[in-house]
C-alpha cells in the first residue's frame, strides 16, 4: 500500500514536471534569432520599396523627357505647317498670273505652229505651179521655141520689172507675233495694226485683232483688252480666236473687279466650247471664284 502511494506521488510530480517544462518561456537565444530573422525581412522589404522608387524616379524622368520631346516635335511640325501654308497661299496669290503667261505663251507657239503649216502648204502649192511652168516651158521647147521667142518679146515689152510690195501678210504677222512673244508689246502692237489695215480680210486678221486685245492684257490694260477681245467677238464671230478671246475678256473682267460679268463669261465659254482648252482653263478659274461651273456640252449649238 505505501509502494503504491510512493509511485503514484512520483508520476505526479513526473507530470507536474513535463507540465511546467511546457508551460516554461522559450529560451533567450530563440527570441533573438527570431527577431534577427523579422528585422532582416524588414530591411529586405525596405530596401525593394528603395528600388522600386528609384527605378520609378527614373522611369518619371524618362517619360517626361520624351514628352518633352514629343512637344518639341510638335512645336517643330507646327512651325513647318505654319511655313507651308504660307507658301501655299503664295503660290495661289501667284499662280493667276503665272497660268496667264503660259497660256499666252502656248497660245503664241500653237499660232506658229498654224502659221508655219500654212506656209508650208502655200510653199507646196508654189512648187506645184513651178512644176507646171516648167513642164509649159519644156512643151515649148519641143515644139521648136516659137511660142518661147514670143513670150521673151512680151517680157522685154513690158519694161522695168515692177518694184515689189514692201513686206507680205505672212511676214508681217509673223514679225508680229515674234515681237509680242518677245515681250516688244508697242512694237507688236504697231505690226499688228498694221496687218488688220492693210489685209482685213485675210484668215488671220482675227487673230491680229485677238493679240491687239492680248497686248493690252500683258501690260495692265484690262479695260482696252476688253474692248479689243470684244472686237474679236463682233467682227470676226466665225475666227479661230472666239473661245480665246471671249475667255481672256473674262479673265480681264475679273481683273477689273467686274466679278459678275467675268463669272457669266466664262460660264459662257465653257458651255459654248466644251472639251476645248478654253473650257478646262474657264471651269478652273470658275473653281477658284468660288463659282460653279458647268458641264453641260453644246450639243444644241
Amino acid at each position: 500500500m505505501r509502494t503504491r502511494w510512493i509511485v503514484l506521488g512520483l508520476g505526479v510530480l513526473l507530470a507536474g514536471v513535463i507540465a511546467g517544462s511546457m508551460m516554461a518561456p522559450p529560451p533567450a537565444g530563440a527570441v533573438s534569432k527570431e527577431m534577427i530573422e523579422l528585422q532582416q525581412q524588414v530591411q529586405q522589404l525596405l530596401q525593394s520599396q528603395r528600388d522600386m522608387r528609384s527605378v520609378m524616379d527614373t522611369n518619371n524622368a524618362t517619360l517626361k523627357t520624351l514628352v518633352q520631346q514629343s512637344l518639341d516635335s510638335i512645336s517643330q511640325l507646327n512651325n513647318q505647317m505654319g511655313s507651308l501654308q504660307k507658301t501655299v497661299q503664295d503660290v495661289q496669290a501667284n499662280s493667276g498670273s503665272r497660268i496667264d503667261t503660259l497660256a499666252t505663251q502656248a497660245q503664241g507657239l500653237s499660232d506658229n505652229l498654224q502659221d508655219v503649216q500654212a506656209r508650208v502648204g502655200k510653199l507646196s502649192q508654189q512648187l506645184t505651179d513651178v512644176q507646171g511652168l516648167l513642164q509649159s516651158i519644156d512643151g515649148k521647147l519641143s515644139s521648136g521655141g516659137s511660142a518661147l521667142g514670143a513670150s521673151g518679146g512680151g517680157l522685154g515689152a513690158n519694161g522695168p520689172t515692177p518694184t515689189a510690195a514692201p513686206i507680205s501678210a505672212d511676214t508681217l504677222y509673223q514679225n508680229a507675233l515674234r515681237d509680242y512673244t518677245s515681250g516688244k508689246y508697242e512694237l507688236a502692237r504697231q505690226e499688228f495694226s498694221d496687218y488688220l489695215k492693210n489685209f482685213p480680210t485675210s484668215d488671220l486678221a482675227g487673230n491680229s485683232q485677238f493679240y491687239l486685245g492680248e497686248v493690252d492684257y500683258a501690260q495692265g490694260n484690262y479695260q482696252g483688252a476688253v474692248a479689243e477681245y470684244d472686237k474679236v467677238l463682233y467682227e470676226f464671230p466665225k475666227g479661230n480666236k472666239v473661245a480665246a478671246a471671249l475667255l481672256k475678256k473674262a479673265m480681264a473682267e475679273v481683273k477689273l473687279g467686274q466679278k459678275a460679268s467675268g463669272t457669266r463669261d466664262l460660264r459662257e465659254v465653257a458651255r459654248r466650247f466644251p472639251g476645248s482648252d478654253e473650257a478646262r482653263q474657264a471651269n478652273a478659274r470658275l473653281k477658284e471664284l468660288g463659282a460653279a461651273g458647268t458641264s453641260r456640252n453644246s450639243s444644241n449649238r
